[in-house]
């Protein structure tokens, strides 16, 4: 006979429990901390991926405001990434230097599940897939996100099937002016194109309280993955997913001359 479900069986809470390992010896109060965080940190990877392949079928097929649904959700989830970062800050300095040298050579930078989100959303820097150890699986993962079109990609094929051009940057950046000059009339493309940019102002947010919680924890030391650390990091900061729809932002409501 079966055991009966329960909360713990169901969530497999005896097995996620047993999933922090630190390794200073003896044991720094704070090591179990940082595990935890990451730990957490790549759950919600996996959800937020989850949530974006759900955007893009809904893109390929039109649904513009089903988009929105996983949209709030991916949004809700990218504040709770960057309120995590406080919880990090609760760990001062010396400490975090205590067990640092145990992570080395392992470092957030080798996420692949990160790196998946990225190329899925159009930041394919895949240079750093050279400095990133992988099985096969998560190699083939990582090619696939290449293979495959980007968010990016599959806005613009929607709008293209609305009638929009797209084929050049300019008729592009003319494409989206028209959508944010007439919002009423092309409600659902306006939706989703806000809900795209939060999508990236969020990562950018993200990124921006990470680079100021490492330089505070470990100033300009290196990086344990081997990266650079606060310099490596701050250059993420410049890295777009929708480059045009920051660029149009210029373009709206600029006065005529001539």
């Amino acid at each position: 006979m079966s055991e009966r479900l329960s909360y713990g069986s169901y969530l497999r809470v005896n097995d996620l429990t047993a999933l922090q390992a630190p390794l200073s010896r003896p044991e720094h109060h704070d090591e179990l901390l940082f595990i935890i965080i990451h730990q957490v940190y790549e759950l919600w990877f996996k959800q937020l991926l989850h949530e974006l392949d759900a955007v893009v079928s809904d893109l390929r097929a039109d649904q513009l405001m089903r988009a929105r649904k996983h949209f709030r959700r991916i949004h809700t989830i990218q504040r709770l990434l960057e309120q995590q970062v406080d919880v990090l800050e609760t760990m001062a300095p010396n400490d975090f230097n205590k067990f640092r040298e145990h992570l080395n050579p392992a470092s957030g930078f080798q996420s692949i599940q990160f790196r998946e989100m990225e190329f899925l959303c159009g930041v394919r820097r895949t240079e750093t897939m050279v400095h990133i150890e992988m099985d096969t699986a998560q190699r083939s993962r990582l090619e696939r996100r290449l293979a495959e079109p980007s968010i990016n990609d599959d806005l613009k094929n929607a709008l293209t099937r609305q009638g929009f051009a797209t084929d050049t940057h300019e008729a592009m950046l003319a494409s989206l002016e028209r959508i944010y000059s007439n919002e009423n009339d092309h409600y659902e493309l306006y939706m989703l194109l806000e809900d795209l940019i939060e999508l990236d102002e969020r990562l950018l947010l993200w990124r921006g309280r990470h680079v100021r919680m490492v330089e505070r924890m470990i100033g300009h030391k290196q990086g344990t993955g081997g990266s650079s650390g606060v310099d490596y990091l701050q250059k993420t900061l410049s890295y777009r997913c929708f480059p045009e729809l920051w660029e149009v932002r210029t373009r709206l409501g600029a006065p005529s001359y001539g």
